[in-house]
């Protein structure tokens, strides 16, 4: 099934899944980390259940425009005459000792003003709402998946980077080392590459708890939950790369598709409308209502005898209308006002929307801008430190010469990292910000 539609499904034995243990994955790329997200994280999933929320309103509601069937019966024993009432019929004077009474009635509603027909469209909007709501939910959700994939690539990266300089940096100081050794250099230049190598492990120490706690974030964003230990500290082999391919967005165009697109508005538009309807609920408040009904009665007859009861059929009319001076008027302006909320709420989403477009296209003109520098300094800086180290090896540059080539290597390369991270992730939020499902599209 399509990942774009998989996420509608509803949750299957949902509280079984909390407690089912799950077993980490040897490898995990960025699709394989959607599609775990889509069933697993817990905002999509609570998202699901507040539509199953809402077709149990819609449900309750729809039953007021239904004919409602009602069965009643009582059986007494008393001493002194009373008087017997059920739902829906008629009072019964019944004389003393045994008596019962059976009774079976059907209402129906004929008039309301309304009311019925749009307390039924506003729940169905409500509902509608609730999907779209769980539309946003899954794009806002996979794009935390995402953004917190792109993350873990970062820090991995990073990683690499700081243990490839240690490395280099060490190889330097074996260099040094033996040189000192030989008498042709000074054992100055062996402490200086001494503290060059034991400064380096700092930054990998701290690019290893980064990627540590890169992984726990994504856990989190995914909904991974296990009850085994081992699963728990598995680390999956990433998949993927920060990338930098060439987009090219047009920003009106990308206005357009937002206002378009994007669920979260096409949801209050929907609110909108329920609230509409509610205002026709409370104005029906003015009008009386009508029903119909009829029935079957059995009661006891003028003995205690079951074959001499008293039976027939009934129908009827009943109509009701509430006069109350402020009650009315004042659940109308509570329906008129939250209809004037609801409108509010639409155009200030908008203004909204407006913004977090701008500033994800800005975000990625300067990501562009940024990548492409990045990779210019990095080529500079690998000639440079190569030419460095060949003048060492000749005598013809100092040691703090290779030394300082190197750090302008490694900055050089945390600088190209983070700038195609922020690449990426500038891509899905523009995506995002535009109304572009984060399901299904290939980056």
């Amino acid at each position: 099934m399509p990942l774009a539609f998989a996420f509608l499904l509803p949750v299957v034995s949902g509280f079984a899944a909390l407690a089912a243990p799950l077993a980490a994955p040897d490898r995990l790329d960025l699709p394989s980390a959607i599609s775990f997200a889509l069933e697993h994280n817990f905002a999509i999933r609570q998202a699901r259940e507040r539509i199953r929320e809402q077709h149990g309103i819609v449900s309750t509601v729809s039953a007021a425009g239904l004919p409602n069937v009602a069965g009643a019966g009582s059986y007494q024993q008393s001493d002194v005459p009373v008087v017997q009432t059920a739902t829906g019929q008629p009072p019964v004077f019944l004389p003393a000792g045994h008596s019962w009474r059976m009774g079976l009635t059907v209402t129906q509603t004929v008039y309301s003003g309304g009311r019925v027909r749009a307390s039924i469209t506003g729940a169905e909007l409500v509902r509608e709402a609730a999907i779209l709501e769980l539309k946003a939910t899954v794009n806002e959700a996979l794009l935390n998946v995402r953004v917190g994939f792109y993350n873990v690539l970062l820090a991995r990266e990073q990683v690499l980077v700081q243990e490839q300089n240690l490395a280099l940096l060490k190889s330097q100081l074996h260099t040094t080392t033996a040189r000192a050794e030989a008498g042709t250099t000074s054992d100055f230049e062996r402490l200086r590459a001494e503290v060059a190598v034991a400064n380096a492990k700092v930054p990998l120490i701290q690019a290893r708890n980064d990627f540590r706690l890169a992984v726990e974030d994504l856990r989190r964003v995914l909904g991974f939950t296990t009850n085994d230990p081992e699963s728990a500290r598995k680390v999956p082999e990433f998949v993927g790369n920060l990338a930098v391919e060439p987009v090219t967005f047009d920003l009106e165009k990308s206005f357009v598709a937002a206002w378009s697109n994007r669920p979260d508005l096409q949801r209050l538009a929907k609110l909108i409308a329920a609230a509409h309807a509610g205002v026709k609920v409370a104005r029906a408040g003015y009008l009386p209502d009508l029903k119909a009904k009829g029935g079957y009665d059995l009661r006891t007859g003028n003995n205690e005898r079951f074959r001499d009861s008293r039976e027939g059929f009934f129908v009827g009319a009943q109509s009701h209308l509430e006069i109350q001076g402020r009650a009315v008027p004042g659940r109308v302006m509570q329906a008129e006002a939250q209809d004037a909320i609801a409108q509010l709420s639409e155009s200030e989403a908008r203004l909204t929307v407006e913004v977090e477009v701008r500033r994800a296209f800005s975000a990625l003109q300067q990501a562009t801008e940024l990548s492409a520098a990045a990779q210019k300094t990095v080529d500079q800086a690998v000639e440079s430190a190569r030419l460095a180290t060949a003048r060492y090896d000749v005598g013809a540059a100092t040691q703090l010469d290779v030394l300082r080539s190197q750090v302008e290597l490694t900055t050089a390369q945390t600088s190209q990292l983070r700038a195609n991270h922020g690449f990426n992730v500038a891509i899905a939020q523009l995506r995002w910000a535009t109304g572009v499902g984060e399901v299904g599209y290939g980056r």
